[in-house]
């Protein structure tokens, strides 16, 4: 079997290999320069350093929250659970709608941080690096929580998954 090649100008095939590609799914909230919560799913999340700890996370400049993203200091970061389907399914969901309902609190600094999370960190935006139509976001954390433990929720070929370990 002889393995399709593509090129890098091949946008279709560059997305597709990315699709094959699971990733665990995670939620960045911020609120905007008018106070409003916003936030999206993520699957962008990396841990950049431990000492001092950095995460990253990467963004398009066109996404509804960017505006917010620019003008923030701080984000809190949720790493989702397999039990957060519906949380995931709602914050990738149209952005009036994203922060309707008891999902969520206010945090630290006002930010929104969500209810039953494995994990959340309050993050202080050190950089943001613009790169293409994108960009990258580093934050340092400065505090957080754990929730319950969870098996992690993924995403990949366009639909949410839990992780089954191989037999």
């Amino acid at each position: 079997m002889t393995d399709a090649t593509f090129t890098g100008g091949d946008v279709e095939a560059f997305k597709q290999a990315f699709r094959r590609h699971a990733a665990g799914v995670a939620v960045i909230t911020a609120r905007d320069t008018d106070g409003r919560p916003v936030g999206f799913t993520a699957t962008s999340l990396a841990s950049l350093a431990a000492v001092p700890p950095l995460a990253t996370f990467s963004t398009a400049r066109s996404a509804s929250t960017w505006h917010a993203l620019e003008n923030t200091d701080h984000v809190a970061i949720h790493m989702l659970g397999s039990d957060n389907r519906v949380l995931a399914e709602k914050l990738s969901g149209h952005a009036d709608d994203r922060f309707v309902g008891e999902h969520w609190h206010e945090g630290p600094h006002g930010v929104p941080i969500l209810n039953g999370v494995t994990a959340w960190m309050l993050g202080r935006i050190v950089e943001r690096f613009h790169v293409a139509a994108s960009a990258i976001v580093v934050a340092q954390i400065e505090e957080g929580a754990l929730g319950p433990d969870s098996a992690p929720l993924l995403y990949h070929e366009r639909a949410y998954h839990a992780p089954r370990p191989l037999a």
